[in-house]
């Protein structure tokens, strides 16, 4: 069966204001927030197959960061999250969605890697927002080629032997990148 990543979405928002809060479905029922506890389900993916695909499932993650001024503080907020409305499944097993789960955790590395990135950024009032910009282009740009190396490597899951090996290489990642997940 072959599977398809259909894209990235990526945002990027810039304010002055704080972040509102969100649950852990994130701000509304669309967005499922990623979590180590909370695999994805076949019911989450909500959108109806894209009818001129043959792949088997397409999954949209969205990587987001917001910032903050608040009394001469600089603060951030990143968020992985996967899109119910934007996600479909057509060849709905448990081997499948092991693949599209990947494609979640590799957006979750690269948050962990934006959060330390964002943590390691020296604050300059006059450059800030093209030196942020440039953070999470450079980040989400790395985030794509990643995405797009697990599909084209793994062959949108069909080499089983790659998907195994690609599966415990993000499993690694993960792990590696453990110590920057709070974000």
């Amino acid at each position: 069966m072959k599977t398809l990543f259909q894209g990235v979405l990526l945002f990027f928002n810039l304010s002055y204001l704080p972040a509102p809060a969100q649950s852990s479905a994130g701000a509304n029922d669309d967005l499922v927030k990623w979590s180590a506890t909370r695999k994805l389900q076949w019911s989450d993916y909500k959108a109806d197959p894209d009818p001129n695909s043959d792949a088997a499932a397409s999954t949209t993650t969205l990587l987001s960061i917001e910032y903050n001024m608040k009394n001469d503080q600089f603060g951030y907020k990143i968020t992985s999250t996967f899109s119910r409305s934007r996600s479909w499944g057509r060849h709905k097993d448990a081997y499948i969605l092991a693949h599209e789960q990947g494609h979640f955790d590799i957006a979750e590395i690269f948050a962990r890697l934006l959060n330390k990135k964002m943590a390691e950024y020296k604050f300059n009032q006059r450059t800030y927002q093209k030196d942020l910009k440039k953070i999470y282009d450079d980040v989400t740009d790395d985030k794509e080629e990643m995405q797009n190396q697990y599909d084209k490597e793994t062959r949108h899951s069909i080499n089983k032997e790659k998907q195994a090996a690609w599966l415990k290489k993000i499993a690694d990642m993960l792990k590696e990148y453990e110590a920057w997940a709070n974000y």
